[in-house]
């Protein structure tokens, strides 16, 4: 039975597509891509037949229809997106579609931008005894937040913060989350197009949030990475008992 696969893309470096999702791109009788935010090289993997279009141009009704047309006439789709699609992915509604005309899909994960700038800047989200908290979100702008959701009040958990969609207003940005109760010294990473040959990552502070994103033009695909507790750059004082050698767990009793 020929189906719809979305696929996460992951960042931007085609090496960080998953082994399922390059494999259904190669599978796929069309393969349809945000090409506003999906390199062409993620889907180069696509058979010699295929058909390649990029969804940048059309909207949900044409991008539906595009599908349709290619499961009745018993061909696979790849619906590549990027980063992973169940984050900003807007596939609900293209879901909803589906559904409304019984044409059967599921969903490839893929690695969001925000773990890739984690990587990128080598640093970790989670810090013992200060957060084990990290909140994925958005300032708001054209699409609109609900207000229990604002940057204030999700600032005031002391929790780490991937913000994303938010770079055209770094003002805004450090404003929300010094009202909220961060400190100006909180440590912040801005990656710009992370995954892509021109990644660039900034290491900054709250304070300097909006100065160092103007100074190095980030406006768009950029995530800012808010890092309560980290202390200095080489990371916090505070350390996971995990490997700790006086820590037991079900691997390990260091009394026996």
């Amino acid at each position: 039975m020929a189906l719809v696969h979305f696929i996460g893309a992951g960042p931007g470096d085609p090496e960080l597509l998953t082994l399922k999702g390059r494999r259904l791109i190669g599978e796929a009788a069309l393969v349809l891509f945000a090409g506003s935010l999906v390199p062409r090289e993620v889907v180069a993997c696509a058979r010699a037949d295929a058909k390649v279009v990029d969804s940048a141009p059309l909207n949900l009704e044409e991008t539906h229809a595009l599908m349709a047309e290619t499961v009745r006439a018993g061909g696979d789709v790849a619906r590549v997106h990027t980063g992973d699609p169940s984050l900003f992915g807007a596939i609900r509604e293209q879901m909803a579609l589906l559904d409304r005309d019984g044409i059967a899909y599921d969903v490839v994960p893929g690695v969001t931008a925000g773990f890739a700038a984690a990587a990128a800047a080598r640093i970790s989200y989670t810090v013992p005894e200060v957060t084990q908290t990290l909140i994925f979100t958005r300032l708001a702008g054209k699409t609109p937040v609900p207000e229990a959701e604002s940057l204030e009040k999700l600032a005031a958990h002391g929790a780490a913060l991937c913000v994303y969609l938010s770079a055209g207003d770094p003002e805004g940005v450090r404003d929300r989350l010094l009202a909220g109760g961060y400190g100006p010294a909180t440590r912040v990473v801005m990656a710009h197009r992370v995954g892509w040959p021109e990644e660039r990552v900034v290491r900054t502070d709250l304070s300097r949030l909006a100065e160092a994103a103007r100074e190095h033009g980030f406006a768009r695909q950029t995530v800012f990475l808010v890092l309560p507790g980290q202390g200095e750059w080489d990371g916090a004082d505070t350390k996971s008992l995990l490997y700790d050698a006086g820590f037991a767990h079900g691997y390990r009793n260091p009394e026996e």
